[in-house]
């Protein structure tokens, strides 16, 4: 399918209308439409820019889609997928703000916001299901995962200090590898 501006603004624009919960459940809206539906980008692609659009500052959703927008259309890719995936909210927040708080009042809204809370649950099981099937895949990722899942559960460590040091870990980590594997290649 053709890759042009419009195409990916409105693709984020769907996405980004069925984005509710934040980003952490955007893996699994971009993965159908971007993966399965369009074949724009493959699987390891999008993990690494959704891992990358965790680890900059800003929202999730909109990091994830500058990357992918970049990689699809340079930077007018990442400008049509950023202004695709944030107009949603910016029109929703622009037309609601003003009824919102008597509607939020309402029993009916109430119980669609619960039932919308489980689906938004789920999102992100399978988010975290689709992550941990791509990043731990051997013994020293489930030792880093575990190490992390620690520090942050009972030493309430900042995540950004532990995306930092997973950072440094992988590049060691990467040295490493090419230290003893080019040591082979010279014998």
């Amino acid at each position: 399918m053709e890759k042009t501006l419009y195409q990916i603004f409105k693709t984020f624009f769907k996405v980004g209308t069925l984005l509710l919960g934040g980003g952490y459940v955007i893996l699994p809206l971009l993965q159908s439409e971007l993966v399965d539906k369009k074949n724009w980008i493959d699987d390891d692609e999008l993990c690494e820019y959704y891992a990358l659009g965790q680890s900059v500052p800003g929202i999730i959703a909109a990091n994830t889609a500058i990357f992918v927008g970049y990689k699809l259309h340079k930077t007018a890719g990442a400008i049509a997928a950023t202004l695709g995936i944030v107009m949603p909210a910016f029109i929703a927040i622009i037309l609601i703000a003003r009824i919102l708080e008597e509607v939020v009042r309402m029993k009916f809204i109430q119980s669609i916001f619960w039932g919308v809370g489980i689906g938004v649950v789920l999102l992100i099981y399978l988010a975290v299901k689709e992550m941990w099937r791509k990043s731990v895949v051997d013994k020293f990722t489930c030792w880093i995962f575990f190490i992390t899942f620690i520090l942050s559960a009972l030493f309430k460590a900042p995540p950004a200090a532990l995306i930092i040091l997973a950072i440094f870990i992988g590049l060691w980590t990467q040295y490493q590898k090419k230290i003893e594997y080019g040591d082979k290649e010279e014998e």
